[in-house]
């Protein structure tokens, strides 16, 4: 069972910083692409940013040149480090494996999406 789980969130001040990360646990053969996206309240989900397998990344304009992203695919994980963080930054952020092949015993499964269960980001004075 691929499961990914997400951790790092919290309040920060504006200007701050936090780095969160994403643990993807399971049998896993090969994960293509990982990424970040964030849901603010009565918004959309929407592209923070992305990281393929050979670390070419994608970001929203919105946070060119503040966020980070990263990946260690010896231990499966994706990290976003996010710098000078304002009040728009606030959201649910959640983490994202896209083309995963996974092994269920001797049975291939896949390629599929999964999605963490999000970690809230409050920039707040």
């Amino acid at each position: 069972q691929v499961q990914l789980v997400e951790s790092g969130g919290g309040l920060v001040q504006p200007g701050g910083s936090l780095t969160l990360s994403c643990a993807v646990s399971g049998n896993i053969a090969f994960m293509y692409g990982m990424g970040w996206y964030r849901q603010a309240p009565g918004k959309q989900r929407e592209l923070v940013a992305t990281i393929t397998r050979s670390s070419s990344r994608n970001y929203a304009d919105s946070v060119k040149g503040r966020f980070t992203i990263s990946r260690d695919n010896g231990k499966n994980a994706v990290y976003l480090q996010m710098n000078s963080l304002k009040p728009e930054d606030t959201a649910v952020y959640y983490c994202h494996a896209d083309s995963v092949i996974s092994y269920s015993g001797s049975a291939q499964r896949g390629p599929n999406d999964y999605w963490g269960q999000g970690t809230q980001v409050t920039v707040s004075s």
